[in-house]
Protein backbone atom coordinates (compact mmCIF):
# COMPACT_ATOMS: atom_id res chain seq x y z
CA UNK A 1 0.00 0.00 0.00
CA UNK A 2 2.63 2.14 1.02
CA UNK A 3 4.27 1.83 -2.46
CA UNK A 4 0.79 2.72 -4.68
CA UNK A 5 0.58 5.65 -2.53
CA UNK A 6 3.92 7.13 -3.53
CA UNK A 7 2.77 5.83 -6.81
CA UNK A 8 0.02 8.49 -6.99
CA UNK A 9 2.13 10.90 -5.61
CA UNK A 10 4.92 10.58 -8.27
CA UNK A 11 1.85 10.31 -11.03
CA UNK A 12 0.56 13.92 -9.39
CA UNK A 13 3.54 15.19 -9.41
CA UNK A 14 4.68 14.76 -12.88
CA UNK A 15 1.26 15.57 -14.53
CA UNK A 16 -0.58 13.45 -17.29
CA UNK A 17 1.34 14.44 -20.23
CA UNK A 18 4.64 12.76 -19.06
CA UNK A 19 2.72 9.66 -17.90
CA UNK A 20 4.00 7.12 -20.82
CA UNK A 21 7.44 7.71 -20.98
CA UNK A 22 7.71 8.07 -17.57
CA UNK A 23 5.65 4.76 -16.40
CA UNK A 24 7.64 3.18 -19.13
CA UNK A 25 11.03 3.99 -17.26
CA UNK A 26 9.54 3.09 -13.82
CA UNK A 27 8.36 -0.14 -15.15
CA UNK A 28 11.95 -0.86 -16.93
CA UNK A 29 13.64 0.19 -13.30
CA UNK A 30 11.45 -2.34 -11.57
CA UNK A 31 12.01 -5.06 -13.39
CA UNK A 32 16.18 -4.17 -13.38
CA UNK A 33 15.35 -4.51 -10.05
CA UNK A 34 14.25 -8.46 -9.91
CA UNK A 35 15.28 -11.63 -9.12
CA UNK A 36 16.91 -13.15 -12.41
CA UNK A 37 13.94 -15.51 -13.04
CA UNK A 38 11.47 -12.94 -12.12
CA UNK A 39 13.15 -10.47 -14.49
CA UNK A 40 13.48 -12.88 -16.98
CA UNK A 41 9.80 -13.28 -17.82
CA UNK A 42 9.04 -9.25 -16.46
CA UNK A 43 11.15 -8.66 -19.32
CA UNK A 44 9.17 -10.80 -22.32
CA UNK A 45 6.28 -9.71 -21.00
CA UNK A 46 7.00 -6.09 -20.91
CA UNK A 47 8.06 -6.92 -25.14
CA UNK A 48 4.73 -8.97 -25.65
CA UNK A 49 2.47 -6.11 -24.46
CA UNK A 50 4.18 -3.72 -26.26
CA UNK A 51 4.06 -5.69 -29.68
CA UNK A 52 0.26 -6.76 -28.75
CA UNK A 53 -1.23 -4.07 -27.06
CA UNK A 54 1.23 -0.81 -28.13
CA UNK A 55 -2.14 1.24 -27.00
CA UNK A 56 -1.34 0.24 -23.03
CA UNK A 57 0.69 2.53 -21.07
CA UNK A 58 3.28 0.59 -18.46
CA UNK A 59 2.98 2.23 -15.04
CA UNK A 60 4.09 0.69 -11.67
CA UNK A 61 0.96 -1.00 -9.73
CA UNK A 62 1.09 -1.87 -5.80
CA UNK A 63 4.81 -2.02 -6.84
CA UNK A 64 4.85 -3.98 -10.11
CA UNK A 65 4.65 -3.57 -13.62
CA UNK A 66 1.36 -2.73 -15.14
CA UNK A 67 -0.11 -2.15 -18.42
CA UNK A 68 -2.95 0.65 -18.37
CA UNK A 69 -6.13 2.13 -21.09
CA UNK A 70 -7.18 5.09 -20.36
CA UNK A 71 -5.91 5.25 -16.90
CA UNK A 72 -7.05 1.70 -15.65
CA UNK A 73 -4.96 -1.29 -15.35
CA UNK A 74 -5.48 -3.85 -17.94
CA UNK A 75 -3.20 -6.43 -17.10
CA UNK A 76 -0.17 -6.48 -14.38
CA UNK A 77 2.48 -8.85 -13.24
CA UNK A 78 3.57 -9.92 -9.99
CA UNK A 79 6.88 -11.74 -8.76
CA UNK A 80 7.20 -14.29 -7.17
CA UNK A 81 10.41 -13.14 -4.84
CA UNK A 82 8.39 -9.90 -3.77
CA UNK A 83 5.45 -12.35 -2.60
CA UNK A 84 7.28 -15.11 -1.56
CA UNK A 85 5.57 -17.39 -3.58
CA UNK A 86 6.82 -19.85 -5.60
CA UNK A 87 5.41 -18.87 -9.18
CA UNK A 88 4.57 -15.44 -10.02
CA UNK A 89 1.69 -13.93 -11.81
CA UNK A 90 0.45 -12.71 -14.37
CA UNK A 91 -3.23 -11.49 -14.72
CA UNK A 92 -5.98 -8.67 -15.95
CA UNK A 93 -8.43 -6.81 -14.34
CA UNK A 94 -12.22 -6.34 -15.08
CA UNK A 95 -11.58 -3.72 -17.90
CA UNK A 96 -10.08 -6.62 -19.79
CA UNK A 97 -12.23 -8.04 -22.57
CA UNK A 98 -11.68 -11.66 -21.81
CA UNK A 99 -15.05 -12.33 -21.00
CA UNK A 100 -15.85 -16.20 -22.56
CA UNK A 101 -19.29 -17.41 -21.51
CA UNK A 102 -19.96 -17.36 -17.39
CA UNK A 103 -16.27 -18.10 -16.43
CA UNK A 104 -12.75 -17.54 -17.25
CA UNK A 105 -9.11 -17.05 -16.12
CA UNK A 106 -8.22 -14.06 -15.04
CA UNK A 107 -4.84 -14.55 -13.39
CA UNK A 108 -2.04 -17.11 -14.82
CA UNK A 109 0.66 -18.50 -12.58
CA UNK A 110 4.18 -18.46 -14.30
CA UNK A 111 7.41 -20.71 -13.73
CA UNK A 112 8.63 -19.90 -16.70
CA UNK A 113 7.83 -18.85 -20.47
CA UNK A 114 7.54 -21.18 -23.39
CA UNK A 115 6.93 -19.65 -27.15
CA UNK A 116 3.66 -21.46 -26.67
CA UNK A 117 2.73 -19.52 -23.45
CA UNK A 118 3.98 -16.45 -25.09
CA UNK A 119 1.88 -16.76 -27.96
CA UNK A 120 -1.23 -17.25 -26.26
CA UNK A 121 -0.16 -14.25 -23.75
CA UNK A 122 -0.08 -12.17 -26.84
CA UNK A 123 -3.41 -13.22 -27.81
CA UNK A 124 -4.98 -12.50 -24.40
CA UNK A 125 -3.73 -9.69 -24.34
CA UNK A 126 -5.29 -8.62 -27.20
CA UNK A 127 -8.39 -9.96 -27.05
CA UNK A 128 -8.26 -7.81 -23.33
CA UNK A 129 -7.83 -4.27 -25.37
CA UNK A 130 -10.19 -5.16 -28.16
CA UNK A 131 -13.47 -3.05 -28.14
Amino acid sequence: MKEHAQELKTAARRGPRAAKADGERDVLAKIAEMSDSDRTMAERLHAIIKANAPELSPKLWYGMPAYAKDGKVVCFFQSAEKFKARYATFGFNDIANLDDGTIWPTAFALTKLTAADEARIGELVKKAVSA
